[in-house]
């Protein structure tokens, strides 16, 4: 969603302007949106500027640099004419850039299939890609879905299965869910967050980011004749009257940690990821992410589809997909491609989809729709939360794409495990050995970002109410303690 989430010039959850950030989310960012891997803050245009989001920009077909319309005299209403884009520099040694066809024109067609054949790259999100991926076959995702009825989605399920592939629910009840009725529409959702709200909007073809009204975007969708492909997938309404209308599953209160552990009192912003409203026209599409921090995410597809295409975490992927975020040509690379298994997932509407941590996956929007859904971490399995928060950060995630402050949650959640694990070998009973792995993984994470030349760049999220030092030592204690049991019992059986 917020996907992160992927994953999103830049920027845009889980995605950004023109190189999306991969790990998203909530909010995702478009393919062209990425970071460079060089450069904190990469630069772009004949002006050589930051990233601005409020300008818009237009991507050289030739050498992929971006410039600010208003610097090469591109109209952003007329950039849509223009079928290849070449920058000033660029133009004196491959001529000046290539208008479109009138639509239904040979020639045109003729021109289209020429470039193909000349292996001019498919642009993510292109009409052209689009086509081609509806006509792909994948693996059906039935190869390594879950598919519990809603009553039978409880913790005790997802602890057994360790919640480690995806689980589609096709029936909301017993899901402990409320929704509005499918008879909801785009113009409701304008109606209870309000017309002025600006919001997020992805321009698919161009894969970049923009910001309008959303009462400008409910006109779009509703218009018969639409001349660009907008996705929103990043319109958090927790603090919306919309919120009222719509709960979040029962099994995703239970285990979230920012539900259940966020302290009332902490002086930290509560983080808001639990509640997206997304908005898609036929032919929308996200790239590959992870969603943000390495949440899970449901989806509740109120009216329309989605198609989900989804690859399992294993090492080998996660470097592959590292690799691929931060490539220079990420565009007009197909990630699926990449790896030994990508698995197509259709979510029909009434149907609700869980995405475990980690899973990397992009969204294509068959026919319009309107979709509901959120992110949460959990304990379930946190080592591989940590492990994207890491990939985000190599991969140097912009803080807008990143779980508003996760090392803040984690170290409440830290505090919460050490007294869990206390109250249980007092009891004389034992943690789930999930739940010993994971808190091993949150400790050696503590350690990493309490070394001294680690320190002022993670100080800023620690809470007051954490002594780091003294929480490290007593839950590598704990830890420690009940590995011992483990072993004891093992050397018993």
């Amino acid at each position: 969603l917020p996907c992160l989430p992927p994953s999103l010039p830049p920027p845009s959850p889980s995605f950004l302007s023109s190189q999306p950030s991969p790990v998203q989310p909530g909010p995702v960012r478009p393919a062209s949106a990425q970071p460079s891997a060089m450069a904190s803050v990469p630069v772009y245009c004949l002006c050589r500027l930051p990233y601005d989001v409020t300008r818009f920009m237009i991507e050289c077909d030739v050498c992929q640099d971006w410039f600010h319309g208003s610097c090469v005299g591109v109209e952003e209403e007329k950039a849509t004419e223009i079928d290849l884009y070449h920058c000033p520099n660029c133009q004196v040694s491959h001529g000046p850039s290539v208008m479109r066809r009138r639509r239904g024109s040979h020639k045109q067609e003729a021109h289209s299939g020429a470039a193909r054949e000349a292996g001019r790259p498919v642009k993510t999100g292109s009409p052209q890609f689009i086509r081609e991926l509806r006509g792909r076959t994948f693996p059906s995702a039935d190869e390594v879905l879950l598919r519990p009825s809603g009553a039978q989605l409880t913790v005790e399920f997802l602890e057994e299965r360790s919640f480690s592939v995806p689980v589609l629910v096709l029936r909301r009840d017993g899901l402990g869910m409320s929704l509005p009725p499918p008879s909801f529409s785009v113009s409701d959702v304008q109606h209870y967050i309000g017309e002025d709200k600006e919001i997020d909007v992805i321009d698919v073809v161009r894969q970049a980011d923009l910001k309008m009204p959303l009462g400008e975007f409910v006109q779009y969708y509703n218009s018969p004749n639409r001349q660009r492909v907008l996705n929103v997938i990043s319109l958090e309404f927790s603090e919306t009257r919309l919120s009222n209308l719509v709960e979040t599953p029962r099994i995703v209160r239970k285990l979230s940690w920012v539900e259940n552990l966020w302290p009332e009192e902490s002086a930290f912003e509560r983080p808001n990821v639990q509640k997206y409203c997304l908005m898609g026209v036929k032919d929308s599409y996200t790239d590959f992410h992870i969603d943000f921090g390495g949440t899970s995410v449901w989806y509740h597809v109120l009216r329309g589809e989605k198609i989900f295409y989804l690859i399992r975490p294993t090492p080998a992927n996660l470097a592959l997909f590292e690799r691929w975020s931060s490539s220079s040509n990420q565009n007009e690379l197909f990630f699926g491609d990449q790896v030994d298994h990508c698995y197509k997932c259709a979510v029909k509407q009434g149907n609700t989809l869980f995405i475990p941590t980690g899973w990397i996956h992009a969204v294509l929007t068959p026919v319009d729709c309107l979709a509901f859904g959120g992110n949460f971490l959990h304990s379930l399995n946190i080592d591989m939360q940590l492990r994207a928060y890491e990939i985000e950060k190599r991969l140097s995630t912009a803080d807008l794409f990143k779980f508003p402050n996760f090392e803040t949650v984690c170290w409440y959640v830290g505090k919460h495990l050490l007294d869990t694990f206390r109250g249980l070998r007092e009891n004389r009973r034992h943690p789930a050995a999930y739940l010993v792995h994971g808190a091993k993984a949150l400790n050696n994470a503590f350690r990493t970002w309490t070394r001294k030349e680690a320190l002022p760049e993670h100080e800023e999220e620690i809470p007051e109410t954490i002594k780091t030092q003294q929480l490290v030592k007593e839950l590598a204690k704990e830890i420690r303690l009940v590995e011992d049991i483990f072993q004891q019992n093992l050397g018993k059986t």
